[in-house]
Order: structure tokens, then C-alpha cells, then sequence
């Protein structure tokens, strides 16, 4: 196993087993529900924005694999702090780069994020990666609850 790969499993590992910013807002100003119908991941996001636009906090629940509940745990982590304006733009590379459509040293913003390029090779587990994104556009363009990845 090479180095890369070593890492990839430690950190999905280590955040499925100890998801951060797990838990719910009470009372939050945006909220969303994702379902992947395909497997059965379900997801629940909760985050307070501020009138200027910045992520205060966020929170997520939910059931799924390993790559659903690291990828919900480490893209709160990633938003946490940024502006709701910025966002859109790392849900879109973000999509590439699981996508296999945009190399992981081409997406500067993502960080730990490129760590799910490898799921590129395993389509049905894109969508298990991409779900946490879906749900948090959702919430973030308040659309209707029940949000899915098809």
C-alpha cells in the first residue's frame, strides 16, 4: 500500500469513527435532508449563517458508510468560517475532482477534501461521497427537504 493510499484510509477511518461537528442546531437558519436511495445514506444538516453571509456553525447527522460520514465530517470542517458565496465554488470542484474530472493537484481550495479523488474509480461510491454536498447546497439555497443525489 503506498503512502497515499495509507493516508486516504487513516483519515476516512479516523472520521467515520469520530465524526466532527456531529450533532444538531437548535435553532439553526438553514436545514436539509439528504437520502442516497441507492444504498440508503441518509444525512440531516443544520447551519447558522450570519447576516453577512459567513458560515457560523454547522452541524450533521445521519446513517451511512465510511466514505458518507467522513466526507459529511470533513466538508463541515471545511466550511465552517467561510462565506455562504464562497461555498458554491468548492461544491463545484469538489464535484470535479470526485468526478474524476479535475486532477487533485488542480483544486487548490480543497485541502484534505482531494483525499476522496480516488473515488472517481468507484462510481457508486461518488454518490456516497458527494451527498453531504448536495444536502448543504440544498440548505444553502433552501430548497425543499428531502433532497437526494439523483
Amino acid at each position: 500500500m503506498d503512502d497515499l493510499q495509507q493516508l486516504y484510509q487513516e483519515i476516512i477511518l479516523d472520521h467515520n469513527r469520530n465524526p466532527r461537528n456531529f450533532g444538531t442546531l437548535d435553532p439553526c437558519t438553514h436545514h436539509a435532508e439528504g437520502y442516497n436511495p441507492l444504498c440508503g445514506d441518509r444525512l440531516e444538516l443544520f447551519i447558522n449563517v450570519d447576516e453577512d453571509g459567513l458560515i457560523e456553525n454547522l452541524r450533521f447527522t445521519g446513517k451511512g458508510c465510511a466514505i458518507s460520514t467522513a466526507a459529511a465530517s470533513l466538508m463541515t470542517q471545511h466550511v465552517l468560517g467561510r462565506r455562504v458565496a464562497e461555498v458554491e465554488g468548492l461544491i463545484e470542484e469538489y464535484h470535479l475532482v470526485v468526478t474524476g474530472q479535475l486532477a487533485p493537484e488542480n483544486a487548490p481550495t480543497l485541502g484534505k477534501l482531494k483525499i476522496f479523488s480516488g473515488v472517481a474509480e468507484f462510481p457508486s461510491r461518488v454518490k456516497c461521497a458527494t451527498l453531504c454536498w448536495h444536502t448543504l447546497r440544498s440548505a444553502l439555497t433552501r430548497a425543499e427537504p428531502g433532497t437526494t443525489t439523483e
